[in-house]
């Protein structure tokens, strides 16, 4: 399987992040990179280097607005009296139709969507070139690839298209997604991260050209919170095109599986010619996150059972933090769905 990764993606090393009120050092670290690329190589992945091919491809899904801000605010920053060495907001609008600010500070807080979107003076190109990973990924696809791992990090599914949160700053799956449709597919994103790509939902709820499937540990109790539920289903031309599958916290293997098979279902009635599998990690039974309990060989099942649909698949990295099982779960999925 070809995969995809550029080293300036070693660039973003947030060193804090704030939960529960207090502040923590960030689990997002450059160092998951070396542990992912083992891993994937031990499933026989080739790495090769992405083309950089222009902002284009991610305006098409994030605001010029948006983007504005990403590529200028941690120089500006750094202007403010005082200012702590990483941007994190201290306040947010009521709402997206409330003012714009002139304000770094203010504008942190409208972009921002939490504490845990830190930007550092390596953030804005990191995230750049995790971008650029996933759209070559998307064009080995359209080319004719079977199936393509993307390494990208910083992750992306917490994005919005004009909003950074949960470790996320452009939303990669989307952004692969919407490179795929432009190239004559019609793609559903399928999100197995732990955390409801909120994101992703967001960017896509009133369309109905991508389905967006995620499953996910229930968010009455759980990361994002305010998304993720059951009765999310899209607006508009998007209505029935979002399914959400949240499921208590500790859901094993078997459970796990039904549901899975729950979500294919759906990406087989909406007529999907390809998938973008939002490959989080972290529903391990011994990710730092304890949201569920999906074993080691419970990754290989999820990747064979992908790979059962006969779909090309892009895998797009998102979440799983360091922990002993790492490495072993990306090399179980993809080796699950390369032997499917």
């Amino acid at each position: 399987m070809k995969a995809i990764f550029d080293a300036r993606q070693w660039r973003h090393d947030p060193r804090y992040f704030m939960a529960n009120g207090a502040i923590l050092p960030n689990p997002e670290q450059p160092a998951r990179i070396d542990i992912l690329k083992a891993g994937a190589e031990a499933a026989g992945c080739v790495f090769e280097t992405p083309d950089d091919a222009g902002l284009g491809a991610i305006a098409a899904v994030h605001t010029a607005e948006y983007l504005s801000f990403l590529r200028h605010i941690y120089p500006r920053w750094q202007r403010i009296d005082g200012a702590g060495e990483e941007v994190i907001p201290n306040i947010h609008p009521a709402n997206r139709t409330d003012g714009y600010p002139k304000s770094a500070v203010g504008q942190a807080g409208y972009h921002q969507a939490d504490t845990a979107c830190p930007i550092a003076e390596g953030t804005w190109e990191a995230a750049y070139w995790s971008a650029q990973s996933a759209i070559a990924g998307a064009d080995l696809i359209a080319g004719g690839e079977r199936a393509a791992y993307v390494l990208s990090r910083p992750p992306g599914h917490h994005a919005f298209a004009d909003l950074a949160g949960g470790f996320c700053f452009l939303n990669n799956s989307g952004i692969a997604a919407e490179r795929l449709r432009t190239k004559g597919l019609r793609p559903a994103i399928l999100d197995v991260d732990v955390h409801h790509g909120n994101g992703t939902q967001g960017m896509f709820y009133r369309r109905g050209d991508v389905l967006t499937v995620s499953i996910h540990a229930d968010p009455e109790r759980f990361y994002p919170f305010f998304w993720g539920h059951a009765q999310e289903r899209g607006e508009g031309e998007g209505m029935g095109a979002n399914l959400n599958l949240p499921l208590p916290r500790g859901t094993g293997d078997g459970d796990y599986l039904r549901t899975l098979d729950t979500g294919l279902d759906r990406i087989a009635s909406f007529g999907a010619d390809v998938i973008v599998v939002a490959l989080g990690l972290d529903a391990y039974e011994g990710d730092p996150f304890q949201g569920l309990g999906v074993t080691t060989p419970g990754f290989a099942r999820i990747g064979a059972a992908i790979a059962a649909t006969g779909l090309p698949v892009l895998f797009v990295q998102e979440g799983g933090y360091i922990c002993e099982g790492l490495g072993a779960n990306l090399t179980s999925v993809l080796g699950g769905f390369l032997d499917g």
